[in-house]
């Protein structure tokens, strides 16, 4: 059969030699007749919150939070709409701040993409930068007494907005809500403590769960240090385009939107595959091989122990360069070595929680992937490089039997599979 493969900007088209294939995707939903109508009913008409032209005052400064560009938010199409129903707030009193969280700082090229140029040049826009304290401030202490440190312009605003996309993630349950402040906004320090061993490793910080997840606990209990006046969330299709509004308070509005996106994106599966192909959802989410784990996680949640998981993400940014990633999966001769070095005692270094998840997945599967990565650079992190998947799929089938059922995931974790028998909670 003859399957599209979400990569890049586009799509690959692949002639998986079997018959026995299921394909896992997301319910097909229409996307809003009309977004900007709808945008303007839902902070008129918020949950748990005032309207939102009420809560900001026009001689009141304003931080809004937009997710960085590893994100497919609409922010071009919602920051317009935004700032005409704040029209008595004058540009120069706003800072658009870019939540990179511990990622990379997005260019200018970029920036103007995600915003659009109009956006850009009437309002100031600024990345955050969780490695440089001088760009932050204290912004409160935890209930365990660390203190966290926040961006300076954020921090110093008479009102906040954040604006998220609500989709199952794979360590917070689900993506939107206070994730848009944290760990987005906050220092390495405290994004390293959030993403410390033990959490990463907890069977409630996994796909969909937000009860008893210590990964949201955190993110709600952090993100709330300081006032969050309003939330905008959406939920997307495949097309980007918005089948869903969630505004008003972070806490009410991003449960509306959770309940929605598992309704949408997360599908039972009755039995395990010995076979799972999964993208990374196309761009942006596969730029880098960082990104790609999500997908691979997707996938592991249906992959059979010792089975095989084809990635298909096109990491055009490589490993990325920055970071300690890469560094960390060369250092290491296995997953299990990896993840001694993880879990003993005071370990920490930056990018570990990917390293960890990494580690685990490849404890269950073998991981194929089909990218832009050399291939001699994909083995050395422990991958199998790929150039023609369908081949790939059908030397695995010689091995395992021509009718081994095979699964795939054209969208990646926009699509989020588990076994029937298994607790997913909301």
């Amino acid at each position: 059969m003859e399957a599209q493969l979400q990569y890049g900007t586009g799509n690959l088209s692949i002639e998986v030699p079997s018959s026995n294939v299921t394909v896992l995707a997301p319910r097909p939903e229409e996307g809003l007749p009309d977004e900007a109508a709808a945008f303007m009913d839902a902070v008129r008409h918020p949950t748990g919150s005032a309207p939102l032209k009420e809560l900001i005052g026009a001689g009141e400064t304003l931080a809004v939070v937009i997710p960085d560009i590893t994100r497919a938010l609409p922010r071009e199409r919602l920051l317009p709409w935004l700032f005409e129903e704040l029209s008595h707030v004058p540009p120069e009193s706003v800072t658009i701040v870019n939540g990179t969280g511990s990622h990379r700082a997005n260019t200018e090229e970029e920036l103007v993409a995600m915003v659009g140029k109009d956006i850009y040049e009437r309002y100031r826009v600024v990345n955050h930068d969780a490695h440089d304290s001088g760009t932050l401030l204290f912004a409160g202490r935890t209930p365990e007494g660390r203190d966290v440190h926040m961006n300076r312009e954020y921090v110093e605003a008479d009102r906040r907005i954040v604006m998220g996309f609500i989709e199952p993630h794979f360590m917070a349950g689900f993506s939107g809500g206070y994730k848009g402040v944290f760990p987005a906004v906050a220092d390495v320090g405290s994004i390293m403590h959030y993403h410390r061993a033990a959490v990463i490793g907890h069977e409630r910080s996994t796909w969909g769960v937000m009860e008893d997840n210590p990964t949201q606990d955190q993110i709600r209990a952090n993100g709330s240090l300081l006032p969050l006046d309003f939330c905008i969330n959406v939920t997307l299709n495949r097309h980007r385009e918005i089948t869903g509004f969630y505004c008003g308070d972070p806490i009410s509005a991003h449960e509306r939107g959770c309940e929605s996106s598992k309704a949408s994106v997360m599908v039972p599966c009755e039995h395990e595959y010995p076979i799972v192909v999964a993208t990374n959802g196309g761009y942006p989410l596969d730029q880098n091989l960082y990104q790609a784990v999500k997908g691979m996680s997707a996938a592991a949640q249906i992959v059979s122990d010792g089975g095989l998981i084809v990635s298909v993400a096109r990491c055009n940014d490589g490993f990325p360069a920055h970071g300690n990633f890469r560094d960390m999966l060369l250092e290491h001769d296995s997953p299990e070595a990896m993840l001694e070095t993880i879990y003993a005692p005071g370990f920490s270094k930056y990018d570990q929680w990917q390293v960890q998840l990494f580690a685990h997945i490849l404890q269950k599967a073998r991981v194929a992937l089909h990218s832009e990565i050399e291939p001699d650079d994909v083995r050395a992190v422990h991958l199998e490089p790929v150039e023609d998947i369908a081949a790939r799929i059908a030397k695995e089938l010689e091995s395992i039997g021509p009718d081994a059922p095979i699964a795939i995931l054209p969208e990646g974790p926009m699509t989020v599979p588990y076994l029937e028998r298994a607790p997913v909670g909301a």
